[in-house]
């Protein structure tokens, strides 16, 4: 597995054991038990991401992806999904060109 996999399934398990923590003593609980605030922190590291993209800032790209997808996680724990189910999705659409899958979703 690679790292990049195993911090995945370090910060996904950490997520976990957050859930029903204490919101004032946790972000992790707090994103997860406020779905909406998860989604809007979410979509601002996404912004920031693009922006140090925008700018071609090396070291700001990395942190904010680092961000991105810590927020990512937490989102998807405030549904009740797993990055096992993205991972289908990814999987599902293997082998079809970006092209076409877009297309599909009319």
């Amino acid at each position: 597995m690679s790292h990049f996999a195993d911090i995945i399934d370090q910060l996904w398990a950490t997520l976990g054991d957050r859930r029903g923590a204490d919101p004032d003593h946790s972000w992790s609980a707090r994103l997860i038990g406020d779905p909406q605030l998860a989604a809007r922190k979410l979509a601002e590291e996404a912004i920031e991401t693009a922006f140090a993209a925008i700018q071609a800032d090396r070291p700001a790209i990395v942190a904010e992806s680092a961000d991105l997808i810590y927020h990512w996680l937490a989102l998807l724990a405030a549904f009740e999904l797993t990055p096992d189910e993205v991972a289908a999705a990814l999987a599902a659409r293997q082998g079809r060109s970006g092209v076409a899958e877009k297309a599909s979703r009319g």
